[in-house]
């Protein structure tokens, strides 16, 4: 029963806050690492959201990003202008257009990735062993919490 969505009273509001002021501090204080990358925090988003999803579509990828199109216009032109995404005719729609990623920003996703996780399980090492292990525990239900935050944006 307690495995079961929806055993737990509606949303305990002060644990969604804590996780949500967790995740953005963290995030922030991790960015540093990103900052070698030359590349800002949303065109590292969208080039993750390129991997993630081969070649696609703009209007696509700037709905999954949730950002507009003329922005999302922007950060493709600085991505491609760098070598880490083409622009290639869509071969089911010669009206269209998809995004793809080079060689280039895969090694360049592949890096950040890499120094994000050193960063970040540096960190964790440092923790009781305990609390090592709790966030490990954790991960199976933030994945399906990402899940869940996904799917209702669609």
């Amino acid at each position: 029963m307690a495995d079961e969505p929806g055993t737990r009273p509606a949303g305990d509001l002060d644990e969604a806050a804590r996780l949500r002021a967790v995740l953005l501090r963290l995030g922030r204080r991790l960015r540093a690492v990103d900052a070698g990358s030359g590349l800002t925090p949303a065109e590292l988003s969208v080039l993750g959201a390129a991997v993630r999803s081969g070649p696609i579509r703009p209007s696509e990828l700037a709905r999954c990003e949730g950002i507009n199109p003329t922005t999302l216009s922007r950060l493709l032109a600085r991505l491609v202008d760098d070598g880490a995404l083409c622009r290639q005719d869509d071969p089911t729609d010669g009206r269209g257009a998809l995004v793809s990623v080079t060689a280039r920003g895969r090694r360049l996703h592949r890096q950040i990735r890499a120094a994000r996780a050193r960063a970040l399980g540096e960190h964790i090492a440092r923790l009781p062993t305990s609390q090592q292990r709790a966030i490990s525990a954790a991960l199976p239900a933030l994945e399906a919490l990402i899940e869940l935050v996904d799917g209702s944006a669609r």
